[in-house]
């Protein structure tokens, strides 16, 4: 009995494109079908990719228990907690910096002005010159 490219990428446990590349460069061999297909013998094929476990390379049953979507929800619930903080995290490091670009935005404004405004006495020499 020998593989079709899908078969043995189930068998173990790698994509298809990762059996296919293989074919290709030569580490495993098989031989085509009339129809195009791979047929890849079982032992040519675990050569090179060791075979998958059984209860690994069954259609993955555990994810219906019970046990498992608790876990799941939990582990969920752990990784929401956890961005939600960070989110709120960054959201407090943005509104620090928007704070601190505003206080300095406030000080080039007042400096600006009062460089407009200067009232300083003119000199007899700048005042015959005009600067």
């Amino acid at each position: 009995m020998s593989y079709s490219l899908n078969d043995a990428a189930k068998a173990t446990g790698k994509s298809k494109t990762t059996i296919h590349r293989a074919l290709k460069s030569g580490k495993v061999s098989a031989s085509k079908t009339d129809s195009g297909a791979y047929a890849i013998e079982p032992a040519e094929l675990h050569r090179v990719f060791p075979p998958v476990p059984m209860e690994r390379n069954t259609e993955r049953s555990e994810w219906n228990d019970v046990e498992h979507q608790r876990d799941d929800q939990g582990t969920l619930r752990i990784q929401l907690e956890f961005l939600e903080k960070e989110r709120e995290r960054e959201r407090q490091q943005l509104q620090e910096t928007i704070t601190d670009l505003r206080e300095d935005r406030d000080r080039w404004r007042q400096q600006a002005t009062a460089l407009l405004e200067d009232k300083r006495p003119r000199g007899f020499w700048q005042k015959l010159f005009g600067k």
